[in-house]
Protein backbone atom coordinates (compact mmCIF):
# COMPACT_ATOMS: atom_id res chain seq x y z
CA UNK A 1 0.00 0.00 0.00
CA UNK A 2 1.61 3.59 -1.04
CA UNK A 3 1.40 6.02 1.79
CA UNK A 4 1.31 9.78 1.48
CA UNK A 5 3.94 11.67 2.85
CA UNK A 6 5.35 15.15 3.07
CA UNK A 7 8.66 16.13 1.28
CA UNK A 8 10.28 16.45 4.47
CA UNK A 9 8.90 13.44 5.95
CA UNK A 10 11.00 11.43 3.25
CA UNK A 11 13.99 13.54 4.11
CA UNK A 12 13.87 12.85 7.44
CA UNK A 13 13.42 9.27 6.99
CA UNK A 14 15.96 8.75 4.08
CA UNK A 15 18.39 10.12 6.54
CA UNK A 16 17.37 7.98 9.70
CA UNK A 17 18.18 4.92 7.23
CA UNK A 18 21.64 6.12 6.81
CA UNK A 19 22.16 5.44 10.01
CA UNK A 20 23.09 2.02 11.81
CA UNK A 21 22.74 0.36 15.19
CA UNK A 22 26.57 0.67 15.43
CA UNK A 23 26.98 4.65 15.22
CA UNK A 24 27.97 6.47 17.81
CA UNK A 25 26.61 9.64 16.40
CA UNK A 26 27.24 13.22 17.19
CA UNK A 27 23.50 14.98 16.67
CA UNK A 28 22.28 18.06 15.47
CA UNK A 29 19.18 19.99 16.70
CA UNK A 30 16.45 20.02 14.36
CA UNK A 31 16.25 17.96 11.29
CA UNK A 32 19.14 16.01 12.59
CA UNK A 33 17.51 15.59 16.10
CA UNK A 34 14.29 14.02 14.16
CA UNK A 35 16.54 11.80 11.40
CA UNK A 36 18.82 10.44 14.60
CA UNK A 37 15.79 9.57 17.13
CA UNK A 38 13.97 7.76 14.19
CA UNK A 39 16.59 5.87 13.27
CA UNK A 40 16.81 4.50 17.36
CA UNK A 41 13.41 3.66 17.14
CA UNK A 42 12.66 1.75 14.84
CA UNK A 43 16.15 -0.20 12.83
CA UNK A 44 19.25 1.11 15.36
CA UNK A 45 17.95 0.86 18.66
CA UNK A 46 21.39 0.47 20.09
CA UNK A 47 22.60 3.31 18.62
CA UNK A 48 24.57 5.80 20.53
CA UNK A 49 23.13 10.01 20.00
CA UNK A 50 25.46 12.26 21.53
CA UNK A 51 24.34 15.75 22.18
CA UNK A 52 26.91 19.32 22.10
CA UNK A 53 25.67 19.96 25.58
CA UNK A 54 27.57 16.69 27.18
CA UNK A 55 24.63 13.80 26.92
CA UNK A 56 25.49 10.39 26.04
CA UNK A 57 23.49 7.76 24.86
CA UNK A 58 20.28 9.79 24.85
CA UNK A 59 16.90 8.76 23.95
CA UNK A 60 14.35 12.12 23.96
CA UNK A 61 10.87 10.94 24.11
CA UNK A 62 10.62 13.87 22.76
CA UNK A 63 12.84 16.49 20.43
CA UNK A 64 14.72 18.84 22.38
CA UNK A 65 14.35 22.20 21.45
CA UNK A 66 18.06 23.26 22.03
CA UNK A 67 21.12 21.18 23.32
CA UNK A 68 20.28 22.61 26.92
CA UNK A 69 16.77 20.60 26.64
CA UNK A 70 16.20 18.99 30.04
CA UNK A 71 15.16 15.95 27.96
CA UNK A 72 18.42 15.01 26.71
CA UNK A 73 20.28 15.17 30.61
CA UNK A 74 16.87 12.67 31.82
CA UNK A 75 17.24 10.44 29.45
CA UNK A 76 20.65 10.24 28.32
CA UNK A 77 22.65 6.98 30.05
CA UNK A 78 25.51 9.66 31.06
CA UNK A 79 26.33 13.60 30.92
CA UNK A 80 29.79 14.94 30.80
CA UNK A 81 31.39 18.34 30.74
CA UNK A 82 31.24 19.96 27.44
CA UNK A 83 35.44 20.14 27.49
CA UNK A 84 35.14 16.10 27.96
CA UNK A 85 32.78 15.48 25.03
CA UNK A 86 34.89 17.82 22.89
CA UNK A 87 38.61 16.64 23.68
CA UNK A 88 37.83 13.02 24.65
CA UNK A 89 35.08 11.84 22.89
CA UNK A 90 34.79 14.01 19.82
CA UNK A 91 39.04 15.39 19.33
CA UNK A 92 39.53 11.85 20.35
CA UNK A 93 37.83 9.82 17.00
CA UNK A 94 35.71 8.14 19.56
CA UNK A 95 32.25 9.52 16.78
CA UNK A 96 31.11 7.66 13.91
CA UNK A 97 29.18 10.50 12.62
CA UNK A 98 28.16 14.44 12.98
CA UNK A 99 24.96 14.94 11.84
CA UNK A 100 24.44 18.69 10.82
CA UNK A 101 22.33 21.00 9.07
CA UNK A 102 23.48 24.63 7.25
CA UNK A 103 21.90 27.74 6.05
CA UNK A 104 24.11 27.85 3.59
CA UNK A 105 26.16 24.84 1.72
CA UNK A 106 28.30 24.61 -1.69
CA UNK A 107 28.76 21.58 -3.87
CA UNK A 108 31.78 20.80 -1.86
CA UNK A 109 29.86 19.76 1.53
CA UNK A 110 31.14 23.45 3.27
CA UNK A 111 28.53 24.64 5.50
CA UNK A 112 27.91 28.60 6.71
CA UNK A 113 26.03 28.97 9.86
CA UNK A 114 27.42 32.52 10.79
CA UNK A 115 26.29 35.24 8.34
CA UNK A 116 24.77 36.06 5.22
CA UNK A 117 26.54 39.20 3.34
CA UNK A 118 29.70 40.55 4.21
CA UNK A 119 31.20 39.47 7.69
CA UNK A 120 31.48 42.98 9.09
CA UNK A 121 27.89 43.91 7.49
CA UNK A 122 26.00 41.11 6.80
CA UNK A 123 22.48 41.42 5.79
CA UNK A 124 21.42 38.13 8.10
CA UNK A 125 23.37 36.84 11.40
CA UNK A 126 23.39 33.47 11.99
CA UNK A 127 23.36 31.68 15.48
CA UNK A 128 26.80 30.94 14.52
CA UNK A 129 29.24 27.33 14.60
CA UNK A 130 28.46 26.23 17.90
CA UNK A 131 30.42 22.62 18.14
CA UNK A 132 29.65 22.38 14.32
CA UNK A 133 33.30 23.25 12.87
CA UNK A 134 34.76 20.72 15.45
CA UNK A 135 32.07 18.28 14.28
CA UNK A 136 32.83 18.83 10.69
CA UNK A 137 36.60 17.89 10.79
CA UNK A 138 36.29 15.47 13.95
CA UNK A 139 33.65 13.29 13.39
CA UNK A 140 34.29 10.02 11.55
CA UNK A 141 31.96 11.25 8.51
CA UNK A 142 29.55 14.19 8.23
CA UNK A 143 26.10 13.70 7.31
CA UNK A 144 24.21 16.66 6.33
CA UNK A 145 20.03 17.33 6.34
CA UNK A 146 18.76 20.18 4.52
CA UNK A 147 15.70 21.44 2.62
CA UNK A 148 16.52 22.65 -0.96
CA UNK A 149 16.29 26.20 -2.39
CA UNK A 150 18.48 28.43 -4.26
CA UNK A 151 19.04 30.69 -1.52
CA UNK A 152 20.47 27.78 0.96
CA UNK A 153 22.17 25.59 -1.70
CA UNK A 154 24.96 28.20 -3.42
CA UNK A 155 28.03 28.25 -5.63
CA UNK A 156 30.05 30.22 -2.92
CA UNK A 157 29.15 30.05 0.79
CA UNK A 158 29.14 33.91 2.63
CA UNK A 159 31.67 32.39 5.24
CA UNK A 160 33.47 28.81 6.17
CA UNK A 161 31.75 27.94 9.42
CA UNK A 162 32.69 23.96 8.93
CA UNK A 163 35.11 22.75 6.43
CA UNK A 164 33.96 20.17 4.11
CA UNK A 165 35.46 19.43 1.12
CA UNK A 166 36.98 22.98 0.66
CA UNK A 167 37.88 23.54 -2.90
CA UNK A 168 37.69 19.78 -3.45
CA UNK A 169 40.11 17.12 -4.33
CA UNK A 170 42.32 16.12 -1.51
CA UNK A 171 41.65 19.51 0.23
CA UNK A 172 41.12 17.92 3.70
CA UNK A 173 44.41 15.87 3.11
CA UNK A 174 46.45 18.84 2.43
CA UNK A 175 45.12 20.63 5.31
CA UNK A 176 46.29 17.22 7.38
CA UNK A 177 42.48 16.56 8.42
CA UNK A 178 42.22 12.77 8.63
CA UNK A 179 38.56 12.08 8.60
CA UNK A 180 36.34 11.72 5.66
CA UNK A 181 34.08 14.95 5.68
CA UNK A 182 30.61 15.36 3.99
CA UNK A 183 29.62 11.71 2.83
CA UNK A 184 26.20 12.39 2.57
CA UNK A 185 23.46 15.31 1.93
CA UNK A 186 19.78 14.49 1.96
CA UNK A 187 17.76 17.09 1.10
CA UNK A 188 13.58 17.11 0.50
CA UNK A 189 14.00 15.99 -2.86
CA UNK A 190 16.87 14.07 -3.43
CA UNK A 191 19.66 12.27 -1.72
CA UNK A 192 23.48 12.67 -3.14
CA UNK A 193 26.83 11.17 -2.05
CA UNK A 194 30.44 13.39 -3.40
CA UNK A 195 32.57 12.09 -6.31
CA UNK A 196 34.99 10.15 -5.29
CA UNK A 197 37.76 12.12 -7.20
CA UNK A 198 36.12 15.61 -7.93
CA UNK A 199 34.23 15.68 -3.70
CA UNK A 200 31.31 17.27 -5.48
CA UNK A 201 27.56 16.05 -4.34
CA UNK A 202 26.14 14.32 -7.00
CA UNK A 203 22.75 13.33 -7.15
CA UNK A 204 22.75 9.52 -6.50
CA UNK A 205 19.06 9.10 -5.99
CA UNK A 206 15.36 11.10 -6.60
CA UNK A 207 12.70 11.00 -3.73
CA UNK A 208 9.63 9.44 -5.37
CA UNK A 209 7.94 11.97 -7.78
CA UNK A 210 10.61 14.36 -8.04
CA UNK A 211 12.19 15.07 -11.51
CA UNK A 212 16.07 15.90 -11.73
CA UNK A 213 14.44 19.32 -13.65
CA UNK A 214 13.04 20.41 -10.13
CA UNK A 215 16.08 19.84 -8.39
CA UNK A 216 18.01 21.69 -10.31
CA UNK A 217 15.96 24.68 -10.47
CA UNK A 218 16.15 24.77 -6.31
CA UNK A 219 20.37 24.40 -6.45
CA UNK A 220 22.32 27.11 -6.54
CA UNK A 221 25.18 25.25 -8.46
CA UNK A 222 25.04 23.05 -11.75
CA UNK A 223 23.73 19.95 -10.75
CA UNK A 224 25.58 16.19 -11.33
CA UNK A 225 24.20 13.05 -11.36
CA UNK A 226 26.25 9.36 -10.80
CA UNK A 227 25.32 7.47 -13.77
CA UNK A 228 22.46 5.17 -12.43
CA UNK A 229 20.07 7.47 -10.26
CA UNK A 230 18.02 5.66 -8.21
CA UNK A 231 14.38 6.28 -6.87
CA UNK A 232 14.35 6.72 -2.85
CA UNK A 233 12.50 3.67 -1.22
CA UNK A 234 8.96 5.18 -0.18
CA UNK A 235 8.48 5.60 3.58
CA UNK A 236 7.17 2.42 5.15
CA UNK A 237 4.04 2.79 7.50
CA UNK A 238 6.39 1.81 10.48
CA UNK A 239 8.63 4.78 9.71
CA UNK A 240 6.23 7.28 8.68
CA UNK A 241 4.01 6.25 12.42
CA UNK A 242 7.45 6.74 14.47
CA UNK A 243 8.14 10.14 13.00
CA UNK A 244 4.61 11.61 13.16
CA UNK A 245 4.41 10.10 16.93
CA UNK A 246 7.84 11.44 17.88
CA UNK A 247 6.03 15.00 16.35
CA UNK A 248 2.83 14.81 18.15
CA UNK A 249 4.64 13.62 21.17
CA UNK A 250 6.99 17.16 20.78
CA UNK A 251 3.95 19.58 20.04
CA UNK A 252 1.88 18.91 22.96
CA UNK A 253 5.12 19.05 25.07
CA UNK A 254 6.06 22.51 23.73
CA UNK A 255 2.71 23.91 23.78
CA UNK A 256 2.19 22.93 27.42
CA UNK A 257 -0.49 20.54 26.07
CA UNK A 258 -0.81 16.69 28.00
CA UNK A 259 0.77 14.03 25.91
Amino acid sequence: MDLDFTPNEMMTIAAARALSNDDICFVGIGAPSAACNVARLTHAPDITLIYESGTIGTAPDILPLSIGDGELCDTAVTTVSVPEMFRYWLQGGRVTVGFLGAAQLDKFGNINTTVIGDYDNPSIRLPGGGGAPEIASSCGEIFITMKQTKRGMVEAIDFFTSFGHGAGGNAREKLGITTKGPSLLITDLAVWKPDLETREFTVTSLHPGVTLDRVQETCGWMVKCSADVETTVRPTELELTTLRDLQARTDAAHSGAAA
